[in-house]
């Protein structure tokens, strides 16, 4: 509740908040990309019930909060007003680790559809916990530290400053953390595979994830830099910036999840639905393997399949 209070007090205010004209057409072109595909995340979400993407979800809407909110800033030019950036500043700044919470619980459900608890170097029932305890810590002390950082004083503004480099670093450090881990897991499901692991296609969703978390883990690097640089740097000065290596990527990552969907995990450990863009098949959870065809995921009659507009082969090929 301080930091709210803190956030909505003097929004009134008016100041110089950028050191450029913020792009109309850059906060537009986002804003609409944000839209479409959180749209997307929460159409899938809802149809297949991976509820453990709702993180995810709310990753997407931060992002269309902040660049609504860059929006009104470029429209107020010059005369920028304290609420839309502070707004823009947290919502931007916030939502991609978000997106890290569910690729932390995602890790846990392929995990738990291959049967390779041993391969991994955290326990299951503990690796979520730790890093998404880690992600809401790295949470708070950002959304505090972004409260202080547009709080109006040259004090508290360089104290805000510090806290987001905290809150940065903490962030980086337990996805670096993820990733190692991960990367354990990967090398040793291959080396020794266990028999679900050949039955499913769990690498596909781990070379997804890999991909995911490196567009994020690129992002926060970037943005520790801008921070360390402070105002007169580069990264600070130039708006492009915020665009290719943040925004750009945060679109790419919800991209990629899109037509690689998580769902598909949970799907085929347990039956149910799996979306792959706008579509959504039907998994049926079977004794010898699994089959593709172009409508659903349908079990394997006696050892093999013959699918159309999707995989062929055994169960274990797929």
């Amino acid at each position: 509740m301080a930091t709210i209070n803190l956030l909505l007090s003097r929004a009134d205010t008016v100041g110089k908040y950028y050191d450029y004209d913020p792009s109309k057409v850059a906060a537009v072109i986002f804003l609409g990309i944000f839209g479409i595909l959180t749209l997307l995340h929460l159409y899938q979400m809802l149809r297949t019930s991976a509820w453990y993407l709702i993180p995810f979800c709310l990753g997407g809407v931060l992002e269309i909060i902040g660049y609504l909110a860059r929006l009104k800033g470029a429209a107020e030019t010059p005369n920028w007003t304290k609420g839309p950036y502070i707004i823009q500043v947290l919502g931007i700044l916030l939502g991609p680790l978000l997106f890290a919470a569910s690729i932390y619980m995602v890790l846990g459900r392929i995990i738990l559809l291959t049967d390779g608890e041993s391969h991994s170097i955290i326990r299951r029932k503990w690796l979520t916990a730790i890093f998404v305890c880690g992600d809401i810590f790295s949470f708070l002390v950002q959304a505090f530290g972004g409260a202080l950082l547009a709080s109006g004083t040259a004090k508290d503004a360089k104290k805000g400053k510090n806290i987001i480099l905290v809150g940065l670093f903490a962030q980086i450090l337990f996805f670096t953390l993820f990733l190692i881990n991960s990367l354990i897991f990967m090398t040793r499901l291959r080396s020794r595979p266990t028999p679900k692991s050949q039955e499913v296609p769990w690498m596909k969703h781990l070379a997804t994830l890999f991909i995911v978390a490196a567009l994020i883990l690129i992002r926060s690097v970037y943005r520790v830099t801008e921070y360390v640089q402070g105002e007169k740097g580069t990264l600070q000065l130039h708006e492009v910036y915020l665009y290719a290596l943040d925004a750009a990527l945060m679109a790419l990552a919800m991209l990629i999840f899109s037509i690689v969907h998580p769902s598909e995990v949970k799907a085929l450990h347990q039956g149910g639905k799996a979306a792959v863009f706008l579509s959504v098949r039907t998994v049926s959870k079977p004794v010898d393997g699994w089959r593709m065809s172009s409508v659903s995921l349908l079990p394997v009659n006696q050892g093999g399949y013959q699918g159309r507009g999707g995989y062929e082969g055994r169960g274990g090929e797929c």
